[in-house]
């Protein structure tokens, strides 16, 4: 889904990917449910604070992938936005800093994550992949 990229938009994203994982059977009280959401919220905030560029949406791609055969189930969750100048790195923050620790939260839940240039488009898409037991 396409968002503006404001923070009411980071914010019906968090809102949608929680509702998806729901009718997925990953009800919103479940620590699936609720992993996937912030991590979802932390990279939509990070596609508004630094990769917004004026007239320009930020997208979210909301994913699952159920392997029968690892018996665990992916949950893929990716945003993009239009600045490829601005590419997302791990740093630590001040102690005393208020913001900067999205993505530490973002390494720190995901299974994996990484970057990858937008094909399109000037941008780029930072994606995040939880690995979770099947869904019974």
């Amino acid at each position: 889904m396409r968002f503006t990229s404001t923070p009411r938009g980071a914010r019906l994203a968090r809102r949608l990917v929680s509702h998806r994982l729901h009718e997925w059977s990953h009800p919103y009280d479940t620590t699936t449910n609720d992993t996937v959401t912030l991590i979802a919220a932390e990279l939509a905030a990070n596609a508004v604070r630094h990769g917004h560029v004026p007239g320009r949406d930020f997208h979210l791609r909301l994913t699952i992938d159920a392997d029968a055969h690892a018996g665990s189930t992916t949950i893929r969750v990716e945003v993009t936005d239009t600045r490829t100048e601005r590419m997302p790195t791990l740093a630590s923050p001040a102690p005393d800093a208020e913001a900067g620790r999205g993505l530490l939260l973002v390494a720190a839940l995901a299974t994996h994550w990484g970057t990858t240039p937008r094909v399109a488009a000037p941008g780029k898409t930072v994606w995040a992949e939880i690995s979770t037991p099947p869904v019974r």
